[in-house]
Formats: C-alpha cells, structure tokens, sequence
C-alpha cells in the first residue's frame, strides 16, 4: 500500500519525528511511504527512512494556498494511486480532508496540540483535526479535549502516546567523545552541575521561566543550556540574554542553538527542564530525557502528568512558577550521586515499559489496517 503523510515543513519538532518515524515502519513492512512537506531541517532524516519526500508550499495558511494543496493532492492521490492520508497540522489537513472526500481516500489526523481557541473562526480552523475517519490523540489529555470540543464519537478517536527510541536514548550507547565535544563547544566544565531545556526558542517554551530561577538557585555554580533552533526568532533569542543580563546570570547560560545529537547533549546535562508555560500535548523531550536515564522538572500540566511519575521518576512544578522551578532544581542537584543513578534507572525503565517508539509504530499501523480492511 501507499500511505501519504502531510504537513507543513519537515523542520525540528516532535510531530516532524512523528511523520519520520511513521515513514519508517510504514517502509519496514514493505508499503511505500510519501511525505508531502516543505523541506526543513529533517529533510535528510526522512530521507534515510526510504520514505519520498514531495514538496508542496503546505506550510502556508493562505486560503487561496489551502485550496490550490488540495487539488494539487488530490492529483497527487489519484496519480500515485495512494491508499490513505494521514495529516500531522492544520492547514494541509484541509487540504487533505478535501482531497481524501473527492477521492474517497480514508484520512487520519493526529491531534499534536493543544491548539488554541480564542474565536469561532478558529474553532472551525482547528476542527480539521478532529474530521479524519480516525483521530489520533497523543494523550489522554489530548483526547479529554477533542472530547470537550468536538463531541467526537470513542469509535473514532484513539490515544496513541509518542515513542522514543530507546536504543537512540540510551546512555549505554552515547560512545566516543560525542558528551565531551559538546561540553567543549558549550563551555561547560567538568563536574559542573548542568541544566538543560531542549526544544526550539519560542515563548512559551519557558525559556524566561527557566532563566528566572537560575537567578534564584542555591547552586550558584550551575549552569543553564537552551538546546534548540530560534527558527528565526532572533528577538526572541535577543530577549532572553538580555535577561539573563539584568539577572546577572548570563555567564551561567548557554544558548547553543539546534543540536542533532540530542542522545549526547541529555547525556551532558544532570537535569533536564520542560518549563512550557503552555500544556504540551505529549512532551517528547520529556520522556526521551527519562530514557537517558536524567532527571526530570516539568511544568504540573498537560502531557507531563502522565509521563513522570512524581517524585520517582522526576518532578512537577507549577507553570511559570520560577521559584518552585529553582527549589525542584536545587532538590535534585542536593540528590547524591547514587540516589540519582537509581532514579534514573527507574525512569528507564518506566520508559520502556510504556513509551517505547516501537509500541507508537505498531499502534499507528493498527489504526491504518482498521480503515484499509
């Protein structure tokens, strides 16, 4: 068979890694793989799947745009001769709702956000996600809130929890100098306590939250790395060493921008931070710093609630909370270096035994063989 993917550009993200990993084990069985995108930052990562990328200006939310991308996959289907569609973000899901109703292709859509809803022009824009023949949610609490705004009948709704690749993540495997090259380019000493927030440089990401307790830390001599791309967003990543300035602790943070070898920068790192001022839908990073076997700080909300059990495998903090950010930090570094190992093989574990990506693969090719049946 031959499964579409769409969405809007293959940069960093953790429903990009979704589209990639998909690809991956829709090409492991031996059925084509196609990802209708603009290119990004992951481009040659989905290469390496065997998927074929096919570029389309999905990214833009121009009606006129949408429109043009639906008849352009419809084309695409009937040409191609593709069996299902499967939409990961809002404006190529019309495009592909559109598409899949002319040609009577099933779709999917995976509900990757929170997606907020300040009008009914964007209630409508975010129903999308909500019309496939089957709607993936990547949480319970993704799915509670499909639930709460569309009425979405069970039959059709699935929860289906991101993956991580547990071979990838894993501490055991990060070999040669990959940790001490990245402690070298980011300025970090040896022993030095180190926290890192990984994900791309964007508000409400947490970043000023995080920048905030550093100022309040009893672990003067900690410092904070930012891992991950400003896609541009330059005054943001100008804001935030201003305040690291006003604070005084711009010698103690490291924006050191997108990182590939992410498996290396959590091995780096002693705690690994998710301070979303926002609820993650899922929080990738949040189980993959689990699997290295780190401990973990997250914002009390959102995805993060079902994915660090409290106070065993990490800690819950309020959101935007920079006070109770630096006692959990302070907590943690105060932990002694056995207790920690201990904690961190009990995350792995906890990892393992529920979010590994072969589980998210196989779930997701679950769903597609209910509507190819």
């Amino acid at each position: 068979m031959t499964i579409l993917q769409v969405l809007p550009k293959l940069d960093t993200g953790g429903a990009e890694r979704v589209v990639i990993e998909i690809a991956e084990a829709v090409q492991s069985c031996g059925h084509i793989a196609l990802i209708a995108a603009e290119p990004g930052a992951l481009t040659n990562a989905a290469l390496r799947t065997g998927a074929e990328i096919i570029t389309l200006p999905l990214a833009s939310k121009s009606p006129f745009t949408i429109h043009r991308n639906a008849k352009r996959l419809e084309k695409l289907i009937r040409e191609r001769k593709i069996d299902l569609v499967h939409a990961h973000s809002r404006a190529p899901a019309w495009s592909a709702y559109w598409a899949t109703r002319r040609t009577h292709t099933p779709l999917v859509t995976t509900y990757h956000g929170v997606y907020g809803e300040k009008n009914a022009f964007k209630h409508r824009y975010n129903s999308v996600m909500a019309r496939g023949d089957r709607v993936i949610a990547v949480s319970a609490f993704i799915a509670d809130l499909i639930q709460t705004r569309y009425g979405l009948p069970p039959e059709k709704l699935r929860i289906i929890h991101g993956g991580v690749d547990t071979i990838k993540f894993d501490s055991a495997n990060v070999l040669g100098d990959r940790v001490s090259r990245l402690g070298r380019e980011w300025r970090v000493e040896m022993g030095q306590p180190t926290i890192m927030l990984p994900g791309r440089l964007t508000s409400w990401k947490g970043h000023k939250t995080l920048i905030a307790a550093l100022a309040r830390l009893r672990h003067t001599d900690a410092i904070a790395i930012l891992a991950g791309g400003d896609q541009g967003r330059d005054t943001y990543a100008a804001s935030l060493t201003a305040l690291a300035e006003n604070l005084s602790v711009a010698d103690r943070l490291r924006i050191a921008g997108h990182n590939e070898d992410m498996p290396a920068a959590m091995m780096l790192a002693d705690i690994v931070v998710n301070a979303s001022t926002n609820p993650e839908a899922f929080g990738r990073t949040i189980v993959e710093a689990q699997a290295m076997g780190r401990i973990v700080i997250a914002a009390d909300h959102g995805g993060a609630r079902e994915t660090i059990i409290p106070n065993e495998t990490g800690f819950l903090v309020p959101p935007g909370d920079a006070t109770a950010l630096a006692e959990a930090i302070d907590t943690a570094l105060d932990m002694p270096p056995g207790a920690r190992i201990a904690w961190g093989r009990h995350a792995r574990a906890h990892i393992i035994q529920n979010y590994s990506i072969t589980a998210m693969q196989q779930a997701v090719l679950n769903v597609y063989a209910e509507l190819l049946a």
